[in-house]
């Protein structure tokens, strides 16, 4: 109670958000916007000009370009809702996502891995990591559900796309998440991902180097081999098993972690993954097979530094749309051994 004898409501804290891997090079609007779209652009402005928005503690511009593992301070940001109609003056709350006990349920059902520091998630297909215009449900807005017994919520320290499932590392503390950071800066993380590409990649096991830059298209904003102003990125692949020249079951390794690179990097050597309609159109897709049109990437394995020491490596079941596609070509999904041990 205040002096005046009326209810506070909570404290509102100033947070720190790390730049993950697959941030880096943004603009800092562009990032928060990520994060915080509810917050529009002259809010961000203000917060910006008077010092409250800083990057390694340092003021910043909204042009000011990311690099993994800057940290973003983040103050109490205002409540956003819609403007009261004439005659109401009640107190603008913000709008929140809401969530059924079944998903709860769920999304604590997708856990593979946790202990002091780390959660692992394995990520179901369609939900987004983070939001965006008119996306009020995505995992970022859930993570107050994965607090179990820690006192703050998880952080997230990498991405995975909406469309691709599986091993997704999220930091308990920050401890935790500075040094996963690290770690997936410094390339110490290995990403082990499974997929059926449309044709076979000739030849069966190779590296694929090609810049990545950014185009804006009639979508909307998508990636593109760009050799002159792209990022590097570099991804191995293996074929471990074929259907003929239909489809290849392939695994994947990407070195660097570019926005959509492995989606991007297959499509430029002539084999798009099968369902990736964003970046192959109709050629992603392969005629009499029911795969719902759904996305075949699937981060399988995940192995990194444990924050204290050792190692974590854990491994993500097929989801059930890519069960169907394995057992209409007739693939193994039993492989267990690492395919690029070799390239140690």
């Amino acid at each position: 109670m205040n002096d005046a004898g009326e209810a506070r409501g909570p404290a509102k804290i100033v947070e720190t958000k790390l730049v993950a891997e697959d941030e880096a090079d943004i603009r800092l609007d562009r990032w928060f916007k990520r994060h915080y779209p509810q917050v529009g652009h002259g809010v961000l402005q203000k917060l910006l000009r008077t010092g409250q928005v800083r990057v390694d503690g340092k003021r910043a511009d909204a042009n000011t370009r990311l690099i993994t593992g800057q940290t973003v301070r983040i103050p109490p940001l205002p409540d956003v809702a819609p403007a009261p109609t004439e005659g109401h003056e009640a107190a603008a709350k913000p709008a929140k996502p809401l969530f059924s006990d079944k998903e709860v349920a769920a999304l604590r059902a997708c856990v593979l891995y946790r202990d002091a520091d780390v959660i692992v998630l394995d990520k179901p297909a369609g939900m987004a990591v983070q939001g965006g215009t008119g996306q009020a449900k995505h995992l970022d807005a859930m993570l107050d559900l994965l607090k179990f017994d820690a006192p703050g919520r998880p952080k997230l320290v990498h991405r995975l796309d909406k469309d691709t499932s599986g091993c997704l590392v999220l930091a308990r503390n920050a401890f935790a998440a500075t040094r996963l950071t690290e770690s997936f800066r410094g390339r110490d993380a290995r990403k082990i991902y499974w997929a059926i590409t449309v044709g076979v990649p000739e030849p069966h096991q190779g590296r694929i180097d090609l810049s990545i830059g950014k185009e804006m298209a009639a979508g909307g904003e998508r990636m593109m081999v760009d050799e002159r102003n792209g990022q590097r990125a570099q991804s191995y692949y293996t074929v471990l098993e074929h259907a003929h020249r239909k489809a290849a079951f392939v695994a994947l390794w990407p070195r660097t972690g570019r926005t959509h690179q492995l989606r991007v990097h297959m499509n430029a050597i002539g084999t798009p993954i099968l369902g990736d309609g964003k970046y192959a159109g109709q050629k992603a897709f392969i005629d009499g097979a029911d795969m719902k049109r759904q996305m075949h990437l699937h981060a399988r394995r995940i192995i990194i530094p444990h924050p204290r020491g050792g190692t974590i490596d854990v491994t993500a079941p097929l989801p059930e749309h890519m069960k169907g596609a394995w057992d209409y070509f007739g693939f193994s999904a039993n492989l267990k051994e690492d395919p690029f041990l070799a390239l140690d």
